[in-house]
């Protein structure tokens, strides 16, 4: 062990290091977002958030399909399952399954990530029993196809020109792949959604689809679609976080155009 040297300062415990302290802040601030929107849902606050058009047109896309006797086609892209776009899309797929289940529309679902594929038959299937049509669902339409990104839109859209579907619903990550699959999909003159967390992909949707779902409204669509208060009651303390945000950047603007006083220094 070494020796302490006589008149060297004894290391002192410092609990929160002064770089830290902007990071607990900021932690502080989104507990207290949660807590804040918990309380308010126990004391029985209904969340709502405004009306996603491309949301709302899911339900219409579906009905044309069951309308016109085809199929609709789902896609989650080639994201895997710990991205949050996957996740936001598997939350897509429980309500469109569920409406495909209560209007005995057939639902096809490839998928090139066999994980993405386990969870994605077993949010099929529960939707469909919960749509009390469990017989809807069909292991064999919502399978794994491969690993390749270009195997697997080569696949996808082959299966495209065999169903014809009336309904294309492209929701998770997406790369290259993307304007092949809506192109294939606008071919076969389907009705056609997209929303992806991909900034670079989504000028492709935006000239391929008839409805496009930009940035975080992705990750909205899922509470929008099935109501769900736990879903909607965490998008609403997002957008208080945003709004303190954007408070925050308004004072240190103020700050520094009339005082000189530099905010951002100090976080």
């Amino acid at each position: 062990m070494a020796a302490i040297a006589y008149g060297q300062p004894m290391n002192t415990f410092i609990w929160l290091p002064a770089e830290k302290v902007p990071v607990f802040i900021a932690f502080l601030c989104v507990a207290a977002a949660l807590l804040g929107v918990f309380f308010l849902k126990r004391r029985g606050k209904s969340f709502k958030i405004r009306t996603l058009p491309g949301a709302l047109a899911i339900e219409e896309a579906i009905g044309r399909a069951t309308e016109m006797g085809k199929p609709v086609f789902f896609t989650s892209g080639t994201g895997e399952i710990d991205r949050m776009a996957t996740l936001a899309a598997l939350s897509v797929l429980g309500e469109v399954a569920y409406k495909t289940a209560q209007y005995g529309t057939p639902l096809f679902y490839p998928n090139n990530d066999p994980v993405v594929a386990s969870v994605a038959q077993e949010v099929a299937a529960e939707a469909a029993s919960k749509a009390g049509h469990p017989e809807a669902y069909k292991p064999e339409n919502v399978f794994f196809v491969t690993k390749s990104q270009f195997g697997y839109t080569a696949h996808a859209s082959g299966l495209m020109e065999r169903i014809k579907p009336a309904a294309t619903l492209y929701f998770g990550t997406f790369e290259g792949e993307s304007l092949i699959l809506a192109e294939t999909g606008f071919a076969q003159g389907a009705i056609q959604i997209a929303a992806t967390d991909s900034t670079i992909q989504l000028a492709f949707f935006l000239v391929a689809c008839d409805y496009t779902l930009i940035g975080e409204e992705l990750f909205a669509a899922g509470g929008s679609l099935s109501g769900d208060q736990e879903v909607l009651s965490s998008i609403v303390a997002q957008d208080w976080l945003k709004a303190a945000v954007i408070l925050l950047l308004l004072i240190g603007a103020f700050l520094v155009t009339f005082t000189g006083f530099n905010l951002a220094s100090h976080l």
